[in-house]
């Protein structure tokens, strides 16, 4: 007990979230990925491979964790101008699935996007530490800040609007924390209103025949076009004119969640597994739903909520301003991400194509997942060692409103 307790450091609560999870990933990718064994032809090869990428997260975790918190303020003057790089030649150059997301180096397949999302947390931590006054961030923080969350979430955008999207959500939310001006984040609300209705106004009368569609980077504006449309719509299709093969992601979804009557089927026994293209990604939570029912569901919910309310705990305990932001940042990434994940698996928001974190099947996403983890037990480990404090109240009652 006392070898792992040294090797395990860090917060104790955030290394139990991360094993429950890593548990039940392994049960429901294992369940949910019938149609991986069938293409494989073998039954195991989900679980084994989903397997191998969790342990090679836990060694990443391991590894970050015990890198003390103060040497992570560096990386964005090198990961920044990387992760732009790479979100370029993704945009140009990267395609699965008719989507410009990844970069295929022939041995292995990677999403550019998740190194920026970590790149862009650490960045903002690290300007809203250094620009911090007694009145708050200093208010030329709030420019630097959008012009950098701007150019990443601008080359995520075309290919990836909900990636784009939550990361500027996650990135306005540190801001709030941040204790950026109120007037600044005023302005910046009203454009963004201004903005975002404009675009779905223009996406939902475009025909689908114009040459808009054409232009580089609006490859996917015919998915967001479908998607606001069919998520808007308030008459549903007569039965006999519902094609459930053609459109049947979020039906399929929703008889998961019906057909387990609450209590769930038990894991294994899943039938909708064999109908979702994506019940091992995208639409797991169905059928975690499906097997193990509303109290299943309510476990994984109650797991990534402790996880931001521990990480607000660290967060308030931080005797310096950079790893109380990047503890929040990060799990606030996360959660965030794991709740849209929900949403649109119990059909309340449009599909994004946002994975479950840590339970989802995923490769080098799931490795970098497993290093924000790692971050996060870093600074529970020590931030307790210096200067600069944190008021604890600012943090708490941020998180609270």
């Amino acid at each position: 007990m006392q070898k792992l307790t040294s090797i395990f450091q860090g917060d104790r609560v955030i290394w139990i979230i991360y094993f429950f999870l890593c548990l039940i990933s392994l049960i429901e990718v294992f369940s949910a990925g019938s149609t991986l064994a069938y293409k494989s032809g073998t039954f195991w090869a989900p679980l084994l491979k989903q397997a191998a990428f969790l342990a090679g997260g836990t060694v990443v975790a391991l590894a970050i964790h015990a890198v003390p918190c103060r040497h992570f303020r560096p990386l964005p003057l090198l990961l920044y101008p990387v992760s732009l790089l790479l979100l370029v030649i993704t945009l140009f150059g990267g395609k699965t699935n008719d989507a410009a997301r990844w970069i295929d180096l022939g041995i292995v397949q990677f999403q550019p996007s998740e190194i920026a999302k970590g790149t862009l947390i650490i960045t903002v931590a690290l300007i809203l530490s250094v620009q911090q006054t007694e009145k708050g961030t200093d208010p030329k923080a709030f420019k630097v800040i959008l012009i950098l969350a701007g150019l990443v979430c601008g080359l995520i955008l075309p290919e990836n609007f909900s990636t784009a999207a939550l990361l500027f959500g996650v990135v306005v939310l540190m801001m709030f924390i941040g204790r950026v001006p109120y007037k600044q984040l005023g302005k910046l609300f009203g454009s963004l209103a201004l903005v975002v209705g404009l675009v779905v106004a223009v996406v939902a009368v475009t025909p689908d025949d114009s040459p808009l569609y054409e232009l580089p980077g609006m490859g996917r504006m015919h998915t967001w076009k479908n998607r606001i449309v069919r998520h808007g719509a308030d008459e549903r299709p007569a039965p006999e004119d519902y094609d459930i093969d053609k459109d049947g992601q979020i039906a399929h979804a929703n008889i998961a969640i019906v057909s387990s009557n609450g209590i769930g089927k038990m894991p294994g026994n899943s039938v909708e597994r064999d109908f979702l293209s994506q019940a091992y990604s995208d639409f797991i939570f169905a059928i975690i739903i499906e097997e193990m029912g509303l109290w299943g569901a309510f476990i994984v919910m109650a797991l990534y909520l402790i996880l931001l309310f521990r990480a607000s705990i660290i967060a308030g305990r931080c005797e310096r301003n950079f790893p109380a932001f990047l503890v929040m940042g990060l799990a606030l990434l996360l959660v965030s991400q794991a709740f849209l994940n929900m949403l649109v698996a119990v059909g309340l928001f449009p599909v994004t194509g946002q994975p479950l974190p840590l339970i989802s099947r995923g490769g080098t996403s799931t490795l970098i997942t497993c290093a924000y983890f790692g971050m996060m037990l870093s600074v529970s480990r020590y931030s307790r060692q210096s200067e600069q404090p944190v008021d604890p109240a600012q943090v708490n009652t941020a998180i609270s409103a």
